[in-house]
């Protein structure tokens, strides 16, 4: 699989040296490419660049460090990175699929909705202060699309 675009399935992009594991409800496969080109495309394919995202984010509640990122508006698909983009070991993860985290042996461990279950070596500070920018982004996306409908 040479590109790859984020889906309502997609749950994380997790970063290595030369490829990317790519976590789906029902999917699992590792992609050669690295996990910001991976959200670059996606923010492509969806109409804008992971830069335009990171500015919207910005605009919309302030943050630009390891900014949250709306890839696609509609289905609400939002994406936290666990380090700063930056770096080629960024890892994306999508808020919306996370039930719980917690941390064991200094490794964060995090469940998803479908059971799945992944391990990270960042803090349980890291994880929970991107998903509070996370939710507070996508309530923020949610108050926006109810005042354009009423």
């Amino acid at each position: 699989m040479k590109n790859y675009e984020i889906n309502e399935k997609t749950m994380a992009l997790i970063s290595h040296d030369e490829h990317t594991e790519v976590f789906e409800e029902n999917n699992y496969f590792i992609i050669k490419s690295n996990s910001n080109k991976i959200m670059e495309d996606s923010c492509a394919y969806f109409g804008s660049s992971l830069a335009g995202r990171q500015k919207g984010t910005e605009s919309l509640i302030g943050i630009s460090y390891k900014a949250p990122v709306i890839v696609e508006e509609s289905k609400e698909i939002i994406f936290f990175p666990t380090s700063s983009p930056r770096k080629e070991s960024c890892s994306w993860l999508s808020h919306d699929k996370i039930e719980k985290y917690f941390e064991e042996d200094n490794k964060l461990i995090i469940i998803f909705k479908n059971g799945q279950k992944i391990v990270l070596d960042i803090s349980y500070g890291v994880i929970d202060n991107q998903i509070l920018r996370s939710t507070r982004l996508e309530s923020v996306l949610r108050s926006r699309k109810r005042s354009k409908k009423l």
